[in-house]
């Protein structure tokens, strides 16, 4: 029987996770199909893409020349069209919420590695899947290896324990961290990814968020989920049981795996392309508690997601302000957590918040966050 081939629309297909998409699609063409594009600045590159793969949409500026046959559209109205059967989120930041809106109130599969939307959204995205049959799939390492765990399991998790790297600065001082730069931030010691998750991993700000998304994806309080530091990048997540048994995803730290399990979820499809794991070269798997008096913007993280309303909104929004200021050379590594903190600080929260809501406090907090910033030059 002919396999039924799978209509992509992805969103964000010029950065990290959109470039490894195409490249899990350029191996199953006869599975994986193409439908919509979208991308913000790197024309250029979706260019090709679209010459490419030949989707039948593409969201991108208007002077951008499109191939015959190929139509410009909004990405909103790209994640709601017919054909298509899954929406990859690979945006960074909130540019993904309103197509993550549009596509659960279609009732369509969204793929999320943006992990902003689910932090500031996530009741309301939850929300629509469950009124419009739509649902949510992790793309996130960590969140895609809990979700391979609870295969198979009932409700009995008394645990998450998410793993991080601990970035490049692990075990570094305050006044080595104040000389960081951007080209040293940048340098993770295990993961390929794009600028502003890559300076969030090392601040650990990205670890935060995870936290929140899980509480989303899983439905588990927040005292439920705890991070630890595990250098090796090997084992992603795990989960620990009523019973007292763990489980663990262990893979090498190469986002092609996750991003493949969203999209043929619940079949594994074996791919040449993605390495098999070698434990003759595997000597030690390492675990630390996290100190947040070393990562202050994880600490912030954790204290938004229990106030709750629109403080991840807010302090999403000022972590994105922050670290491209640092990216820009504009503050130093440190004033980061602090930008985050001043803003957070000023901020008068809605309770139960709308999208209007939330869009209105991501811009009250990039406005604060960068006149908090002005403030320190």
């Amino acid at each position: 029987m002919k396999t039924k081939i799978k209509n992509i629309v992805v969103l964000g297909s010029t950065g990290s996770i959109g470039r490894q998409t195409l490249d899990i699609v350029r191996i199953f063409r006869d599975r994986l199909q193409i439908t919509g594009l979208a991308c913000g600045k790197n024309t250029g590159l979706l260019l090709k893409q679209a010459h490419e793969f030949r989707p039948v949409l593409v969201s991108c500026p208007s002077t951008l020349k499109l191939p015959t046959g190929i139509t410009r559209v909004k990405m909103e109205e790209m994640a709601v069209h017919p054909d298509a059967d899954m929406v990859i989120l690979a945006t960074t930041g909130k540019a993904g919420l309103k197509p993550a809106i549009a596509a659960l109130r279609a009732g369509k599969t969204v793929a999320i590695a943006n992990k902003e939307i689910l932090v500031m959204a996530g009741a309301l995205l939850k929300k629509l899947a469950a009124q419009h049959g739509g649902s949510i799939l992790p793309i996130d390492s960590e969140h895609s290896a809990v979700w391979q765990c609870l295969q198979g399991e009932d409700s009995g998790v008394t645990r998450l324990l998410l793993t991080a790297s601990g970035g490049p600065f692990f075990g570094w001082p305050l006044s080595r961290l104040r000389k960081v730069t951007a080209a040293q931030a940048l340098n993770h010691p295990t993961w390929k990814m794009g600028r502003k998750v890559t300076v969030d991993s090392a601040t650990l700000f990205n670890k935060g968020l995870e936290v929140i998304e899980a509480h989303w994806l899983f439905g588990l309080p927040y005292k439920k989920v705890e991070v630890i530091i595990h250098r090796q990048s090997i084992i992603h997540s795990m989960v620990e049981f009523r019973d007292g048994s763990i489980k663990a995803q262990l893979s090498i730290p190469d986002m092609h795996l996750p991003i493949q399990y969203a999209l043929f979820y619940p079949q594994r499809i074996p791919n040449p392309e993605i390495k098999a794991m070698d434990f003759s070269r595997l000597h030690n798997l390492t675990f630390e508690p996290v100190s947040y008096k070393d990562y202050p913007c994880l600490k912030l993280a954790l204290e938004s997601a229990k106030l709750g309303d629109t403080y991840p909104a807010v302090l999403c929004a000022a972590d994105e302000t922050a670290v491209n200021l640092f990216l820009n050379n504009s503050i130093a590594f440190t004033e980061i957590a602090t930008i985050i903190e001043k803003t957070l600080h000023k901020h008068r929260p809605v309770a139960n918040p709308g999208i209007e809501d939330i869009l209105r406090s991501d811009r009250w907090a990039c406005n604060t966050a960068l006149k908090e910033a002005r403030k320190d030059i």
